[in-house]
């Protein structure tokens, strides 16, 4: 027993030396990329939406803005080994049909010596107060990170560590115009395995530009109230993809107005509009292929009513492709898995190109 109790002493001590030659670093102190709306009252720090969306927005839309999805911290370092403990708001850390790497998890890429994005790590969360050792053993050199935040759960702190001896440089928030994502479930990232796989972070390595991400599970519905918010960030591009929550009718009677309201605000702000995918098993199902069908025409329709009014940097995207045609890029014929993320950010990237005047 003796012996016990001195190798569990010994353990404790090791463990704790380690904890204090790690240098942490809290994220709040630089910023992240995706939190919009400025230095504006907040009821968490890594809430999405303003305190004032609290009374304008629908029940449904405020609880889940407190989800962090689309929001990335940068840094470089030359460290060898790198952590991170964060503290999550809820405590279902995964779901059904989506892993909690990518409900409650964080993803670590990094620059390689051509400038490219690579992957490096992700995490595994199995409590509410986390931990862990992102990536240890790395080669020797300066270089460039970017940590995606939790997808569909809060955060509620984030702080980033390494050796003390390491050299670390906090990246602030760039400050060129973001792409904003206005969408439902699948905008908000269902069911990506880590939060750098869904189309919006994947689309923000591949063009260099911020991204915000107000995707909405299950209420991605064209509300005015939305729109409010919306106009208030100076996007490089509102992109409007929220066909999944609504029906022909709905798309009627919101998106003309909606489009609308965003360019009375922003006259020269490109904005693009997404139909729907069809969901992968749709070809057996014909009930649900006329609803595919029918919002693609109610879409299709209000573009070319807009189009005619003289709305310029009007753009439109097809939703029969954007998961391929093999029925393999979702989880549960709805929501895409990382396989019909790629899919979807090869489908918007060239329209956005064209959108943002970029080669």
């Amino acid at each position: 027993m003796k012996h016990v109790i001195t190798f569990l002493f010994v353990c404790t001590a090791v463990a704790a030396l380690a904890q204090d030659n790690v240098a942490w670093h809290d994220v709040t102190k630089w910023g992240v990329e995706g939190r919009a709306w400025g230095d504006q009252e907040r009821k968490r720090w890594f809430d999405r939406m303003p305190a004032k969306a609290e009374v304008s927005v629908t029940g449904a839309v405020w609880n889940l803005s407190r989800h962090s999805a689309g929001m990335m911290v940068r840094f470089k370092t030359d460290a060898a080994i790198i952590h991170a403990k964060w503290k999550l708001l809820n405590s279902r850390l995964g779901m059904p049909h989506m892993p909690p790497s990518g409900v409650s998890g964080l993803d670590l890429y990094a620059r390689n010596t051509e400038g490219k994005w690579r992957w490096a790590a992700a995490t595994r969360p199995n409590k509410q107060e986390m931990q862990a050792t992102l990536l240890s053993g790395i080669a020797k050199g300066m270089r460039e990170y970017a940590l995606y935040l939790p997808l569909y759960n809060g955060t509620e702190s984030l702080e980033i560590g390494m050796p003390t001896g390491a050299k670390f440089e906090a990246l602030a928030p760039r400050l060129a115009k973001p792409l904003v994502f206005y969408g439902t479930s699948i905008t908000h990232g269902a069911c990506a395995s880590r939060p750098g796989m869904a189309h919006p972070a994947i689309l923000g390595r591949r063009l260099e530009i911020p991204v915000v991400n107000i995707g909405f599970s299950g209420n991605g519905k064209m509300h005015k109230e939305v729109g409010d918010l919306m106009l208030e960030v100076d996007a490089a591009c509102y992109i409007i993809d929220c066909l999944p929550n609504m029906n022909a009718t709905m798309v009627t009677e919101r998106c003309v107005p909606l489009v609308h309201q965003l360019r009375k605000a922003r006259p020269n702000t490109p904005i693009l509009l997404v139909e729907d995918r069809r969901f992968a098993n749709s070809w057996l199902t014909p009930g649900r292929a006329k609803f595919h069908s029918d919002n693609h025409a109610a879409l299709r329709k209000a573009y070319e009513q807009l189009k005619a009014a003289g709305v310029k940097h009007l753009h439109y995207l097809s939703g029969d492709d954007l998961l391929g045609d093999d029925a393999e890029g979702t989880t549960d014929a709805s929501h895409p898995n990382d396989l019909g993320f790629v899919r979807q950010a090869d489908a918007f990237e060239p329209v956005l190109r064209r959108a943002l005047g970029l080669k």
